[in-house]
C-alpha cells in the first residue's frame, strides 16, 4: 500500500498525519499498519532510527482505542524518559484531530504527584518507563486489568 488512506485509518488520524506532513507511508509503516489494524497477533518489526516505527505501531493503536471506555486500554513501555516523552507526544500529534484520546506519559525524574493526578483524570493510553510504571502499580494508582491485547 502506497497511501495512508488505503490502509483503513480513520479520517481524524489521516488529518493528523497530513498536518504533520506525512504524505506516503515508509516501508515499515506499509508492512505493519495493515497487519496491526486487522490482527491481534504479535508483531516484531525492526527498522533503523527515523524510519517511522512510532507511527507504524501508534496509528493502529490509536485506531483500536475505544475513547468512550474510560479506562487504560494500552500501555507503551519505553526504556528511557526521553523516548517516553517523545512517543507520548507523537501519539498526541497523530490524534490531535481526534481529541477524545487521553494519553499520559509517566516516567522518573518528573513529579509523580502530577502524573498521578493526570492518571486519575483518566487515561486511555499510558506511555511509561518500566520503573515508574512499577511504582504506580505498587501504589495502586494504575490498573492494567482492562488493557487490551492489540
Amino acid at each position: 500500500m502506497t497511501d495512508f488512506k488505503e490502509m483503513g485509518l480513520s479520517e481524524a488520524l489521516l488529518k493528523g498525519i497530513t498536518a504533520l506532513g506525512f504524505e506516503t507511508p515508509t516501508p515499515i509503516q506499509q508492512q505493519v499498519i495493515p497487519v496491526a489494524l486487522q490482527s491481534d497477533a504479535d508483531i516484531v518489526a525492526l527498522a533503523q532510527t527515523g524510519t517511522g516505527k512510532t507511527a507504524a505501531f501508534g496509528l493502529p493503536l490509536l485506531q483500536r482505542i475505544r475513547p468512550e471506555a474510560q479506562h487504560v486500554q494500552a500501555v507503551v513501555l519505553c526504556p528511557t524518559r526521553e523516548l517516553c516523552v517523545q512517543v507520548a507526544g507523537d501519539l498526541a500529534n497523530y490524534a490531535r484531530f481526534a481529541d477524545r484520546y487521553k494519553i499520559v506519559a509517566v516516567y522518573g525524574g518528573a513529579s509523580i504527584e502530577t502524573q498521578i493526578r493526570q492518571l486519575r483524570a483518566g487515561a486511555h493510553i499510558i506511555v511509561a518507563t518500566p520503573g515508574r510504571l512499577v511504582d504506580l502499580l505498587v501504589r495502586q494508582v494504575v490498573a492494567l486489568d482492562k488493557v487490551a491485547r492489540f
